[in-house]
Formats: C-alpha cells, structure tokens, sequence
C-alpha cells in the first residue's frame, strides 16, 4: 500500500499537531476553523445553506396545509435503508400529529424495487380512494412516468430526495432537493417547516444522524452540524426502540459514536429491507410499547446475523468469479460480476467489499430471468452513475450517487453493459488512480502521545467520510505479539519508542492492527517498524488507557 504524507512538522506541541490536523482537512481561516470546532445548531439553517429552494418549500407547505384542511389522505413513500426509514419516520410522525390522514409506506425490494411503482401507486389508491397526496422521500427524483400516473389518478407528488438529477425533473407539486446532506436531514427541514408556529416542538436529531452517517455524507459543514448535534440527541433519545436496539447489541447510551451508528445501529436497521422488509424496522423506530420494542430489537439482531453470514459467503464466491474472469492474472479497472445465487439485498454490502478490497469501481449484478438489479460502488475519482448512465439505451432504469448506485438492466443485455463500462474505466482510471493509498496526516513519534493529544483530537469528531479520524505515522520495536479474536484475523502487540536514544523508557504501547493476522508469520520479536496508526482510548473497570489502532506495518 503507498502512503501519502500530507503534512510535517518538527515541534510536536498539541497545538501544532491540531493546527497540522486543520490544515489536511482544508481549514486555515479563523472563521472556518471556529465553525468546524463549534458547527451551528442545525435548527438555525436556513433552505439556502442546505441547498434547497426556498419556493419549492413554500409550494410543498401550501400543499401539504391544502390537504390537512380539507382532510384528504397522504402517504408518505420512503425507502428500505436506514436513510430511507429514519426520513420517512420523520416525516410521518410529524404529519400525523396534524393530521390522522396519513399512512408510512415503504416497498419490498424484490418484489417492487427501489422508489415509486405504478403497481403499489394503483393498490394505495384502491384502497383509499381520498388518497391526494404522495410524498416521496429518499427518492422520486428520476421517476418522471410513475409520478405523471399519480397524477392521471388524481394523487399529487411532492418529491423529497437528494440523489443525483436526472435529464429532466418530474412534473409534480414541489421540489424539495439537495444534494449536499441525506433524505432524513431533508424530512427534518420539511419537519421543522411543518410544524413552525403551531406551538409545536420536535427534534428528531437523532434520526437524522443515524441516515447521515449511515448514507455516508461527508461530515463536514452542514452534515458535521447534523451529525455532531445528532449524536448528542441520540445519546439521549427517549425512542424505546432505538434503546432497545443499543440494548440488544451492548453498548450503552451515552457512548454512541460515528462506529456505533456505521456498523452496529444501521445495519441492524438495514437488515430488514436486505432480507425481509424494511417496515419492521420503521415499526421499531416509531414504537413507543417496550415490549414491542425488545421483540422488534430481537428480530433485527437476528436478522442482521443472517445477513452478514449471506453477505461473506456471497464475498468468497465473487472473489472466486472474479479470479476466474481475471486474465493474465490481471485485475481489470472495472470490476463487473453477476450471478443468479447473488440475493439482492447484499449485492450493494459485496460491491462495497470488492471495491475496499481492490481500490477499484465494483459492481454486483443479481441475474434474474428476464430483469437484472445492481449496485455499484466507486473510488475518488470516479463517478459511477455517470458512468452508468451514458449507457442509458441499455437500462430499465438507474439511480445514486458519484459513489453509489444501483440499476436495473434486461438480462440479455448484461454482458453488452459490462463490455461498455470495461472500456469506459479503461479510459478513464489511470494505474495511479486505482493504488490504494493510505492518508497519512503526519508523523507523530510514540512520545508525543498524550492524553491532553487525546482530549484535543476529541475536538475534530465526530469522523467519518470528509474528516477522517487522524492517522500518524511512527516506528517502534516490536516487544511482544499474539493473534487475537474467535477467527485469529487480528494482531495484538507490544510497541516501545524507536530510536531508543528518543524514548523515554520503559515506556511500552499497546497496539491492535485489525485485519492484520497474517502479519504474525511475517513479524518477529525485536523487528524494527514503520507504522501507520489512530488513537483510541480503552475503558476497562474504570481504567482508561490509550491504545493504537495500527492501518499498516512496514519492516525497516
């Protein structure tokens, strides 16, 4: 892996490190650096800083006021991941204290697909024949035919969604989109909107943070204000189904980060549109009975068990697939699998994995008979629905993001799609744009490591995609070593300062490098390294203590 030092300095002060930290992360001005230290309150934010229009709010609230007045029925049509449900959880509650008349909906990924579908528009109406109003969130954007059918069927469409603009907007009552934070953040504006100068009060920060970090928004500038504010609300979020959740998983309260949400609270909620339906996890979020609230919790956990065993064992057989289609033993700059056993509802979790994995754009087609479904994931660099869609002629249908998207293709026409976007990375990725690197913000020797370090490294937080977590670089002896963990994947070890003369002894560093088992064959006792590595800091019966995260090694 080639490494990139992005700054230096000789006086390894704390304020010169943080100053150091600011710099890497673009933020020199005072102003800049005091509103990344202390973001605004998100309840501050204007339509214009989120990069929504303020006419197309106003249009929506007209609307939205038309029908609470003349009681007709409104559904509120969300999406089956976790930005999909906290949206259309806040926006549902909040219409429902002003109105009765208002249903969540949420479609079966298999069975319907992602966004708007003529057939579920159809069954909605059927039903209730009062239905005037639909309010897409998370998505509708690019669904111009299915919004113009609601129409014929009387329905209006307000649109909600901050996924990449298509050719043409859809012809509908408003507009309400961003691309610059998730759908939840945009239902909580609208939320705000709704309910300003009713004698009201909401929050739902909370929510809003779990979509933000969970839908990979970079946390910087508006999504710092909605992450950081929300994690607070969410450390102290009264929802029993959000605390039956942390409950379930074991962690606690009050100690719920950026890692906590990304790997232990979101997938438990995406867990159900990837295997069942999305609609018990909106039922767990919305819940106020405790009971149907650990039972909710229960059924999540389990769920996302199975969802990790599918998703590794769909991971094997796409590396296999994949090393059977290299040639030359060469990987191509585009990788592009498909396969009839490859379930819908993990393809996006394996594309993101080849994608890690080989530093490269990676789709995953789930091969069906006639029709096929895919999610792609992509590198800095590359912009993967762009790619995508200058293959329109060949589509059903597209949607996402410059790093994620998904679409649905005729079978028949897989392998023609996957020959053109072969040759359009082929163009467009140099050799240099797909080495993996790692980002190093500095070298920090093991010395200059300390809790006040620690307690300012704090101030950056929360990290994620835009402000990573800061990551030195030192060298050290290596004292002592061990595999650790039920699958031996990680390596335990014992550090001391080097060069010797530097340190101050016997001072030693507990260290752990993920993912990094194999380095046992390769390392041993008295070595001489260079490593990357963050900091973490350890609690165990009362005791705090500083531990490294090691991202790589390198004998010298």
């Amino acid at each position: 892996m080639k490494w990139q030092i992005l700054n230096e300095i000789t006086n390894f002060k704390v304020d010169d490190i943080l100053k150091a930290l600011l710099e890497n992360r673009g933020l020199k001005a005072k102003k800049e650096i005091e509103e990344f230290l202390n973001p605004i309150d998100p309840k501050d934010f204007t339509a214009k800083e989120l990069g929504i229009k303020a006419n197309e709010v106003k249009k929506a609230l007209l609307r939205v006021n038309r029908a609470i007045e003349k009681n007709e029925s409104i559904i509120v049509y969300g999406d089956y991941d976790a930005d999909g449900i906290c949206a259309t959880a806040i926006l549902w509650e909040t219409l429902y204290r002003l109105t009765k008349n208002v249903l969540p909906y949420i479609p079966e990924r298999v069975t319907e697909g992602y966004g708007l579908n003529k057939e579920a528009i159809l069954k909605l109406k059927t039903q209730d024949p009062n239905l005037k109003l639909i309010i897409t969130v998370d998505h509708g954007i690019v669904a111009k035919e299915k919004i113009a059918y609601a129409k014929e069927l009387g329905i209006d469409v307000i649109v909600c969604d901050h996924h990449q603009l298509g050719k043409e907007n859809p012809i509908c009552e408003a507009i309400i989109h961003t691309d610059k934070i998730c759908a939840a953040a945009i239902a909580w504006f609208m939320a705000r909107e709704l309910i300003n100068g009713q004698g009201l009060t909401t929050d739902y920060l909370d929510l809003v943070a779990i979509a933000t970090i969970s839908d990979l928004e970079p946390l910087l500038g508006v999504n710092r204000s909605f992450a950081k504010y929300g994690l607070q609300s969410l450390n102290k979020t009264k929802r029993c189904g959000l605390l039956a959740i942390m409950e379930e998983a074991g962690i606690t309260p009050g100690q719920i980060g950026t890692f906590e949400v990304s790997y232990i609270i979101a997938p438990r909620l995406n867990a159900m549109g990837r295997m069942e339906h999305a609609l018990e996890s909106l039922r767990l979020i919305c819940t106020s009975k405790n009971t149907q609230a650990k039972e909710l919790a229960a059924k999540l956990g389990a769920t996302n068990r199975e969802r990790q065993a599918l998703t590794a064992e769909t991971a094997v057989h796409a590396k296999d697939l994949l090393r059977q289609e290299m040639v030359n033993n060469k990987l191509p700059k585009l990788i592009f699998l498909y396969h009839e056993i490859y379930q819908e509802g993990v393809i996006g979790l394996v594309a993101g994995k080849l994608a890690e994995e080989f530093g490269r754009p990676a789709i995953v087609v789930s091969r069906g008979e006639i029709h096929s479904k895919a999610s792609a994931r992509s590198i800095n660099g590359f912009n993967i629905i762009e790619a995508i869609r200058a293959s329109s002629d060949l589509l059903i249908d597209a949607g996402g993001h410059p790093m994620a998207a998904g679409f649905t293709v005729e079978t028949a026409k897989i392998e023609l799609l996957k020959q053109k976007l072969l040759e359009t990375a082929e163009k467009e990725l140099s050799e240099e744009a797909l080495q993996k690197t790692l980002k190093i913000d500095l070298e920090l020797p093991l010395e200059a490591i300390s809790r006040k370090l620690w307690d300012e490294l704090e101030k950056l937080a929360p990290f994620g995609l835009g402000n990573p977590e800061p990551v030195f670089k030192a060298r050290a002896i290596v004292k002592d070593f061990r595999i650790v963990g039920n699958d031996g994947k990680h390596l335990k070890l014992t550090l001391s300062p080097f060069p010797l003369a530097n340190s101050r002894l016997p001072i030693v560093y507990s260290a752990i490098a993920f993912n990094q088992g194999y380095l046992e064959e390769k390392l041993r006792v008295g070595d001489e390294i260079e490593f990357a590595y963050s900091l973490s800091l350890n609690s165990w019966n009362g005791d705090q203590k500083l531990e490294l995260k090691i991202k790589d090694i390198k004998k010298l």
